[in-house]
């Protein structure tokens, strides 16, 4: 990997601390409170719409600025929402959720614009593979490991303690924001004569063979994407509370992923039979849970873990495989409506779960059946994207007589 790509990856570690952290434990600050899946889905909610307008709005601050300061932003917001957790109470519980959700939402939609955007930009298609194989172990350690001493920092301080810690990790990303590379869209290459107004039209972000058949592979991953981000953590919090014994079952997840790792990079077969397999497993996970017992519940975790690890990595790298010969412009725009419209789908899994009173009977089963709809779908889109994609390459490459 380049120095720039070496260098997005040491900040994606310290954001991916902090996600980690907020991943679990303040989903599980939430959930201790009353065990309402309306509440967490509706702080998810909010999230994830602060997320996606978060995400659009860095986009177009880089057309000015470098990611230092689109990154810079995202630390402030993550203080502002650590502070908020230290600090804040409402009587109203769904206000203080909501709330909660908006500066959170932002750090990460901040933060991911840039990483996103840089990839795209400076990451050459042999890159992304090897790019997001190593962040997929990295993060495997880091949850391992931030589970583990959040939890003692949690037991021993409190969850104020926990916060602090975090705000720490937090003044860690915004000092590294500033030795970041100066990536941006403002250069004259980069605006390729193409006005403000349509730089991120969605008719530029999908100029490209294929690409209606990408809008549905995204569209489908954010039902599933969201389901697994949100039941995951429940199915652990319904086996137990005791925080070590969550990470814990976090570290067996973990290890998990290391031997899907393992076994990726033994077994040399075609990316998209990865793809399938990580559908397969994660399919059979979602639907083990039907048995609504406790160790059902862990087995289905260990085995989404596995099929995460194949899935995500082929996916990611199709994904930015898709746009690495498009116009920066439009690598832009196709990163803005992918997040958007993957945050829309996100928030449709999120509505079906909000009347949901527990993780069994009629309601639950129709969230299942809707997300494995939208899982077993993908590998079909991504397949489909691709052949036309390297068809119209073939047809524009001159032939060697030319």
């Amino acid at each position: 990997m380049s120095k720039d790509m070496r260098k997005l990856l040491i900040m994606t570690t310290i954001s991916t601390i902090i996600a980690s952290y907020i991943g679990i434990f303040v989903n599980l600050f939430i959930w201790e409170y009353d065990h309402s899946i309306a509440e967490v889905s509706l702080y998810n909610m909010s999230m994830f719409i602060s997320w996606g307008i978060s995400f659009t709005v860095a986009a177009k601050l880089l057309n000015q600025f470098t990611i230092r300061l689109t990154l810079a932003v995202s630390a402030l917001c993550g203080t502002a929402a650590f502070m908020y957790l230290v600090m804040v109470e409402f009587d109203n519980r769904y206000l203080w959720i909501v709330l909660l959700g908006i500066p959170v939402g932002a750090m990460f939609g901040f933060s991911q614009a840039s990483q996103n955007l840089s990839i795209a930009l400076r990451g050459k298609g042999s890159e992304y593979a090897p790019y997001f194989a190593t962040l997929m172990v990295i993060s495997q350690v880091i949850s391992v490991c931030v589970p583990f001493v959040a939890a003692k920092v949690i037991d021993g301080y409190g969850y104020s303690g926990s916060f602090i810690l975090m705000l720490i990790f937090v003044a860690m990303m915004l000092i590294f924001s500033f030795f970041m590379p100066r990536i941006t869209l403002s250069t004259t290459d980069v605006q390729d004569n193409t006005s403000t107004s349509s730089r991120f039209s969605i008719r530029m972000a999908f100029d490209r063979p294929g690409s209606k058949w990408i809008i549905l592979s995204f569209l489908a991953a954010g039902v599933f994407m969201q389901f697994q981000n949100l039941f995951s953590l429940l199915f652990t919090f319904s086996v137990t509370q005791d925080k070590l014994l969550i990470a814990l079952l976090n570290m067996v997840y973990t290890i998990c992923s290391l031997l899907g790792l393992w076994v990726y990079r033994k077994i040399k077969i075609d990316e998209m039979r990865w793809l399938w397999i990580g559908m397969t497993l994660l399919a059979v996970g979602f639907l083990i849970v039907l048995f609504e017992r406790p160790a059902a519940l862990i087995i289905s975790n260990l085995i989404t873990a596995v099929g995460m690890f194949f899935f995500m990595t082929v996916w990611n790298a199709q994904q930015f495989r898709f746009i690495q010969h498009a116009s920066p412009v439009s690598q832009a725009s196709f990163l803005v409506w992918r997040e958007s419209l993957m945050v829309a789908t996100r928030c449709i899994l999120l509505t079906l779960t909000l009347p949901l009173k527990g993780m069994g009977g009629t309601g639950f089963a129709l969230v299942i059946g809707v997300t494995l709809v939208c899982l077993v779908s993908i590998p079909f889109f991504q397949r489909r994207a691709n052949r036309i994609l390297e068809s119209s390459t073939s047809q524009i490459m001159p032939s060697p007589s030319e």
